[in-house]
């Protein structure tokens, strides 16, 4: 699992088994924007959540990751003190091979969406193959995932963070899919110069450089500490 902390410098990581029985990593990725930070516990369970799973316990050693009471709570998730030998983890990663326009329609199934009732989905190019994501609602709006991030997150857990490539996005209810703003800034932030391609519900596409969509994107070299 790599973790991505370059403002604080904080090393936090979990697991979270799924009623499957599959435990779903997680890592802290920051923002430069801080309140786009995903935290271990937030980005993991929303991989179980967006892969048709319910989470049923945590474990994480300290640091523990912020607003950890209220995933527990959400979820009436266990608090493990220890792990199993050698767990199952969940692998995220689908061959290259896959069909692109296919992939994206079969993954709105896996949507969490009881309050927008909208689906979108993402599908992440890596050296190996496509990370995916779907969006994620609970029931505090502010703590739900978009597909895009959702994607990025794992992908970065993964160990893919400096390897990503062209982000594809659907949704299939959207006159004109395109990423949120808070989507864009963390785009920006770990794929500055690649492609977004957007799929639209009429089957069109289009393609745009992340640079293109949002062009005065926050930024701030002062913003990183040094250890």
């Amino acid at each position: 699992m790599s973790n991505y902390a370059p403002y604080s410098h904080s090393e936090e990581y979990c697991l979270v088994e799924g009623k499957s029985g599959l435990f779903y990593p997680g890592v802290r990725v920051e923002n430069i924007s801080f309140p786009l930070t995903i935290s271990a516990v937030h980005g993991a369970i929303c991989s179980c959540l967006a892969n048709g799973d319910q989470p049923v316990s945590i474990y994480q050693d300290e640091p523990h990751s912020e607003l950890l009471e209220f995933w527990i709570g959400e979820f009436n998730t266990k608090r493990l003190k220890s792990l199993q030998d050698s767990p199952t983890l969940f692998d995220p990663l689908l061959p290259r091979g896959s069909d692109i326009n296919n992939t994206l329609k079969e993954l709105a199934k896996n949507c969490v969406i009881p309050h927008s009732n909208f689906p979108v989905t993402a599908l992440l190019e890596t050296p190996d193959g496509y990370i995916p994501g779907v969006n994620v609602e609970v029931s505090a709006w502010s703590l739900g995932l978009c597909a895009e991030r959702t994607a990025i997150h794992r992908a970065i857990t993964a160990g893919y963070g400096d390897n990503l490539g062209r982000l594809h996005i659907y949704a299939p209810k959207g006159d004109f899919s395109s990423p949120c703003g808070a989507c864009r800034q963390v785009m920006a932030e770990f794929m500055p110069r690649e492609k977004v391609v957007l799929h639209h519900g009429n089957q069109t596409s289009s393609s745009h450089f992340v640079k293109d969509l949002l062009p005065y994107g926050f930024t701030g070299s002062t913003l990183k500490k040094i250890k």
